[in-house]
């Protein structure tokens, strides 16, 4: 049988496609989490059902994917009771999910060791996040919530042949539910600890013989699980609703034509920031302050410890004279994203399979920060981000002959954003604290910044993929884009100096005397130009038919860009694009008649001119000034594994394992640390970081679970669990400190289902469920600050789901 038949390379219009990965066995929701319905179990002698991928954009069976694919299919993300993409965090082995250490709303997305850990956007992506088919550029709001998915693929290593630039790490592709041309809905409901209360329903409505509409309502809220010292409240509390309707027309023919839009609204929590400095730091809060908690990263010297009960702070902000508050600090973040696509797929015509993509989004975030997290006013902040994109994307599929299929296409993206944040400093001056009075006593009056960023970026792209079946076994596989991107950045920050003691947000004195300028940076607008050429070539070869080898060499790029938040002039840049040479192969079998599925893949990255993110603090009182910028690091090598183990032994019951392994180390990377004092006279050393870890980029991670399926009466019942290892990690120093280093986690996550009937579906489910407490992030800035985020503590709840 010709590779080209047996992979259905005619599958260029996805759109075309029933694709769906049916229910009812458990598959890992680490790597390849699939299910399959039991009548499709018993058609392949009870073995483990194919499950159907885009990851190269055309439908494939994940077997026939020659690259390092995991599947997380929508059983799955219910039976993980994932609300957004971050619950996914530990599941997919080499990749790491979440979210800057002050800023929830900022994805952090990391594959391989490749990732940008920043909150602005300035810094862009590695790790491309798409939505049925549309990338997402902003960070902001990249966590998307996860009811009604189809299922996720996570594809690990570059990406950028088919998904452009800025996908080095990786993609994370999010595939939704579509219409079909059925009647059918379905409620759910869950109740869970923290009064975590999730409504959602779906409607499946077929409005004529060739137009269906789907209709998605989610709201889901709960309690915060940190505990804010000054006053009792909860913090973090999470409180999101989502709309989505999806309208496909499909008259049978060589066209379908589907129009989706989508409004997200959030009314969270304010960020939580939890202290974690170091006796003798500017922003260091002893425990004898009254209502203080203890840092969770003393003593001094090591690893920063999450305590058995959340704590934090959120004060109201500064008092003017006569003790009332000056625009005080509110426990409010609110997102509002809209989305919009259009999807057309025209088939069979002259030029092949045509898919045209056209898409737009906007987002507005605004949100305030209590960034010393004590119950005294030290700093806060309060920012405000819009921003927008439109993207088109047109491509074709050809068959050029029995043995040759022709992926060809072009990419256009425009996006824009607007940001400010003001941030007020009362540490910058110094403070003291009488326990006997209670009184606080700070030293040099208060210091304002406002920033601004304003950037526009386009980007445009051709790409072409070949799939070439050189005979009955052996397939070639070769790729090429070429992309041109333009960045421009207007920023500024300004620091003054509140002779009044205390600063209103619109840098003023309570009686609206303006306050002092100190300093100002605010260079030109920046702009430049990007040109690359990325590729991919590898060959595949199937000996058997349950058996498939395969190796390539890819390409990717990162354009480069401005720095956005700027402390110093010179920090706006530009910096450098980033290059990844990735050479991968792998493995992917079935054996014991499609019982037992098993992949590997191996892989080693050259990494050359990596970005990475800086925060540093130069100077003291109120000549203290913060600085922003992106460095390009000489190289670093990376390699690794993954290897993926699912298996169906008897009925009923399905294990799944998986183990990766990453060796993520700078190669060649001199650290010039910054200049604290300013005197030419006494340069700061430089430190030679070869050999040192990348960050976000834990050696190990390990899965294992189980999915067991067995009759109860004329009901049928269904439970399992999964344990998540990840190894220790450093997150968000460039040093490898102790207080930026993260703990290993082990995590446990389980459910039960009872089917009533074919309509009512009763659950309990927990995640953590041995209530382990951890530390998610630490951001560490040595002499200055420790910003300590929690991981989730337990979880635990009931649902009922009634389908019709």
């Amino acid at each position: 049988m010709k590779l080209s038949k047996k992979r259905s390379s005619k599958l260029g219009t996805m759109g075309r496609i029933g694709i769906s990965v049916v229910a009812v066995q458990w598959a890992c929701a680490a790597a390849h989490a699939q299910d399959a319905a039991p009548q499709a179990a018993e058609e392949s002698g009870g073995g483990i059902a194919e499950i159907i991928v885009t990851a190269q954009k055309r439908a494939e069976n994940l077997q026939d994917v020659p690259i390092s694919v995991a599947a997380v299919s929508a059983q799955a993300v219910e039976d993980m009771h994932a609300t957004t993409l971050q619950a996914l965090q530990g599941a997919v082995p080499n990749v790491q999910i979440g979210n800057f250490s002050n800023a929830p709303a900022s994805a952090v997305f990391t594959i391989r060791g490749i990732g940008v850990i920043e909150p602005d956007p300035y810094a862009g992506n590695t790790v491309g996040i798409v939505v049925d088919g549309v990338p997402q550029f902003f960070s902001m709001g990249a966590l998307v919530d996860l009811y009604d998915v189809d299922r996720i693929e996570v594809l690990r290593g570059p990406q950028g042949t088919l998904f452009g630039a800025n996908t080095t790490g990786g993609v994370v592709n999010v595939v939704n539910s579509q219409p079909t041309d059925k009647f059918e809905g379905r409620v759910d409901l869950s109740y869970g600890n923290y009064n975590h209360f999730q409504a959602a329903g779906v409607l499946n409505v077929p409005l004529s013989e060739s137009l269906s509409g789907r209709f998605v309502v989610s709201h889901d809220r709960r309690d915060g699980w940190v505990t804010n010292v000054y006053d009792g409240s909860d913090m973090g509390r999470r409180n999101v609703t989502v709309m989505r309707g999806i309208l496909k027309y499909d008259p049978g023919t060589n066209v379908d034509i589907t129009l989706s839009g989508e409004y997200d609204r959030g009314r969270n929590g304010a960020p939580v920031v939890v202290a974690g400095d170091l006796p003798g730091e500017a922003q260091y809060v002893d425990t004898g302050l009254a209502g203080m908690y203890a840092s969770p990263c003393l003593p001094m010297g090591s690893r920063c410890k999450a305590p058995d009960h959340y704590f934090s702070a959120l004060d109201p902000g500064p008092k003017d004279a006569n003790g009332n508050f000056v625009d005080p600090i509110k426990d409010r973040s609110d997102m509002d994203t809209y989305r919009t696509s259009l999807t057309v797929n025209i088939g069979d015509t002259a030029v092949g399979d045509i898919t045209s993509i056209t898409a737009y989004k906007h987002f507005h975030l605004f949100e305030y920060t209590d960034q010393d997290g004590t119950p005294l006013f030290l700093d806060d902040t309060r920012r405000r981000t819009k921003g927008w994109q439109f993207s088109q994307e047109l491509r074709t599929s050809i068959d050029l002959n029995d043995s040759i299929n022709l992926l060809v296409g072009g990419f256009y993206l425009k996006d824009h954003y607007e940001h400010y944040q003001k941030f007020r400093i009362n540490f910058a001056g110094g403070f003291s604290y009488d326990p006997a009075t209670g009184n606080v006593t700070y030293g040099l009056p208060g210091l304002y910044q406002l920033n601004l960023q304003d950037q526009d970026n386009y980007s445009l792209s051709g790409f072409a993929q070949s799939y070439v079946d050189l005979t009955d076994q052996l397939r070639l596989q070769a790729g090429i884009r070429y992309t041109y991107e333009k960045t421009s950045m207007l920023a500024s920050t300004t620091t003054t100096l509140a002779t009044g003691g205390v600063t209103t947000f619109d840098g003023t004195a309570p009686d609206g005397t303006p306050n002092v300028l100190i300093d100002a940076a605010a260079p030109p607008r920046g702009s430049k130009s990007w040109q690359n050429l990325g590729w991919k070539v590898g060959l595949d070869y199937r000996p058997v038919d349950d058996l498939l080898l395969y190796g390539y060499w890819a390409r990717g790029f990162k354009s480069g860009g401005f720095t956005g938040r700027i402390g110093i002039e010179q920090d706006l840049g530009p910096y450098g694009p980033e290059k990844v040479d990735t050479f991968e192969a792998g493995i992917k079998t079935e054996f014991l008649d499609r019982k037992i599925r098993f992949n590997f893949a191996g892989f080693y990255t050259n990494y050359r001119d990596l970005q990475l993110a800086q925060i540093y603090f130069l100077g003291s009182g109120a000549s203290l000034r913060q600085g922003n910028t992106i460095l390009n690091v000489a190289s670093a090598q990376i390699k690794g594994f993954e290897a993926e183990l699912l298996a169906a032994p008897v009925h009923g019951l399905t294990l799944n394992g998986s183990l990766a392994y990453l060796s993520a180390k700078y190669k060649d990377f001199p650290f010039q640390l910054p200049d604290d004092d300013g005197d030419p006279a006494t340069p700061p050393p430089v430190l030679e970081l070869a050999g040192q870890r990348l960050q976000n980029a834990p050696k190990w991670t390990a899965t294992v679970g189980f999915m067991w399926e067995f009759p109860v009466g004329d009901m049928n019942g269904r439970i399992g669990a999964q344990y998540n290892y990840t190894s220790e990690k450093l997150y968000s120093s460039i040093i490898d400190t102790a207080r930026a280093s993260v703990q290993p986690t082990h995590i446990v996550n389980a459910n039960a289902d009872l089917a009533i009937n074919e309509s009512l579906t009763l659950s309990v489910w927990g995640t953590n469920i041995f209530d382990q407490r951890y530390t998610n992030s630490v951001f560490d800035v040595p002499g200055t600050i420790g910003l300590v985020n929690y991981a989730p503590p337990r979880q635990y709840g009931v649902s009922a789901k009634y389908t019709f």
